[in-house]
């Protein structure tokens, strides 16, 4: 059986396909949306999604969260004397994820696909799927998720001759891709994005409001204090939808500031986000050589599109209400399930064909002759981003230098003209016969598959002789000796038991709010965790739940009285 894991910036899903419906795998406590952070016990215990998210204000130093932005970089965690990367860090998610599933369907599970940014390049693609692997994962496939939205939304099943444009604002990533169904196939025309911009960019103007308006000066906030402003941000931003204004108050230092802003202060502030979402879409509609009106139905993805200034932004650019029929969070996670499906055949999937593009451009780097100088380090595009794949095409090269010896092919993928801008992929030595500069030529072609397979095909034309190197994107650049070597080095971690879950949630949220209140509140809740503590140690199932409701009672009664925001 294979998952659909859409591992997302702010929030994880595992979904399955089954009885005719993909069908979202509830978590440890229940939920469908498993938080992306991550918490490091000092004892080796690691704590994921919502338990994870709660301990960060009380933990922030051992805790990671936004990992997903820098996969396939050279980002490193030291969390005490240990040292993660984004991988590692993604692997216990992902372990989690898979844990979630087999106890909810009842059987190991090996096989996966996993959905990523569209815009995401050979290295960010390459460390999910080693992430996946450190999980105990065969990742069976790397889909595009605005590919898998554009699946859940049943696009196969539209009118022939329909352009959809997919508008995927997550809680750290943003794409944009134009798909074009006829017959039974399904093309993507164009992708473009900004890994670096989703929702979390819209709560981080509202803090920067807050510190602003106050006269704080952030270097001086401690990190428990930060998280705090953070969660009130986060909370106001997703109220705007039925609040009219946006209300942030904290105490700092014994001191208590407010602050309290109009949506239209708010939207304002969130200008310059807004125009960075504008130029993918422009960049797709010109790569796909259409016009907005050309497109006939917008489909909102990711948690960000909850936004009402994003909707709105929307709305107002394409001039038409967008396609929100399916949840945003949800739909990715659908897709990747129903692929997973197609990927086993099952007969009650109808078979369509899905097509992809190069979403960078690929080439080498060159020399060029200006003003009789030779100037290096140029970058010659043989594939252009956004090319259907599969595709086969070639350039020829001239030698640089009187006797020159060998040519050195680098193959690099990215959109700068300067080669030292853009990824190395590998490169390629080919000796050529001695000669005057010019006189001796190569034909190089690059073969690129929809399996993000690239072949490098180097013809000597005065020789005839050819060489070729395939280039597996997506493959690991890891030995199976070194996953294993990584996998041993990570095993003392022990993902916190399941059954335990609710508890740890529950403790960690009241020793943080045990934290923010004072005089007699605190001395109750000390009462209600001692309870629930003691209950523990007595092992009595029943006396546990009915301690544990206590104490999440009372905590709600306090929020409400003390107007203070909880992770519920």
């Amino acid at each position: 059986m294979i998952v659909g894991i859409d591992l997302g910036t702010t929030n994880s899903l595992v979904a399955i396909f089954r009885g005719e419906k993909a069908e979202i795998i509830p978590n440890r406590l229940g939920e469908k949306l498993t938080p992306s952070v991550v918490s490091f016990g000092e004892d080796g215990t690691v704590y994921v999604g919502k338990t994870a998210k709660e301990r960060s204000i009380l933990y922030p130093d051992r805790t990671v969260s936004l990992f997903k932005r820098y996969m396939g970089s050279s980002k490193e965690y030291e969390i005490g004397y240990d040292v993660f990367t984004p991988s590692d860090i993604a692997s216990i998610l992902l372990r989690t994820l898979k844990e979630d599933a087999e106890e909810y369907l009842g059987e190991k599970i090996t096989d996966a696909i996993i959905s990523v940014p569209a815009y995401f390049n050979d290295e960010q693609r390459k460390a999910t799927k080693l992430a996946g692997y450190l999980a105990g994962l065969n990742v069976e496939r790397i889909i595009s998720e605005p590919t898998a939205a554009a699946v859940a939304y049943g696009i196969e099943n539209k009118e022939i001759n329909t352009r959809f444009l997919v508008f995927d604002l997550g809680g750290g990533t943003f794409d944009v891709s134009i798909l074009e169904k006829y017959e039974h196939i399904m093309e993507v025309r164009a992708v473009a994005g900004d890994n670096h911009i989703g929702g979390e960019d819209f709560t981080d103007t509202l803090i920067k409001m807050f510190i602003k308006e106050n006269g704080l000066d952030i270097n001086n906030i401690d990190r428990k204090t930060y998280a705090y402003i953070r969660k009130q941000a986060e909370n106001a931003k997703c109220n705007l939808g039925t609040e009219k204004e946006i209300k942030i108050t904290c105490n700092i230092d014994e001191e208590y500031y407010e602050s309290v802003f109009s949506i239209d202060e708010y939207e304002a502030e969130c200008k310059s986000l807004l125009e960075r979402i504008r130029k993918p879409i422009e960049r797709t509609l010109r790569d796909a050589k259409l016009k907005i009106a050309d497109i006939d139905e917008i489909i909102l993805v990711g948690g960000g599109t909850r936004l009402s200034i994003v909707r709105k932004y929307v709305s107002r650019l394409f001039g038409r209400i967008p396609n929100c029929e399916l949840d945003a969070e949800e739909v990715v996670a659908m897709g990747v399930s129903i692929s997973a499906a197609m990927q086993e055949n099952n007969k009650e999937i109808k078979e369509v064909i899905l097509t992809d593009v190069c979403a960078f451009s690929l080439g080498t780097e060159i020399v060029t002759i200006k003003n009789n100088s030779v100037e290096q380090g140029h970058f010659l595009p043989i594939i252009d981003r956004n090319t259907v794949i599969p595709v086969s095409k070639n350039q020829t090269l001239y030698t640089a230098n009187d006797n020159q010896e060998t040519i050195r092919i680098r193959i690099l993928q990215g959109e700068s003209r300067h080669a030292k801008n853009n990824m190395l992929i590998g490169e390629i030595v080919t000796k050529v016969p001695k000669n005057e500069a010019g006189k001796e030529s190569i034909d190089v072609t690059y073969t690129y598959d929809i399996n993000a397979v690239l072949e490098v095909e180097i013809k000597v034309n005065s020789t005839k002789e050819k060489t070729r190197v395939v280039f597996k994107g997506n493959s690991l650049c890891y030995s199976q000796e070194e996953i294993e070597k990584r996998l041993e080095e990570l095993s003392y971690l022990k993902i916190s038991p399941r059954d335990e879950e609710k508890n740890k949630h529950i403790l960690f949220r009241a020793e943080r709010l045990y934290e923010e209140l004072l005089g007699d509140d605190r001395i109750k809740i000390e009462r209600y965790i001692s309870d629930l503590e003691d209950a523990l140690d007595m092992k009595d199932k029943l006396l546990i739940e009915r301690k544990r409701e206590e104490l999440k009672n009372f905590m709600t009664l306090i929020e409400e009285e003390n107007d203070i925001f909880l992770y519920s």
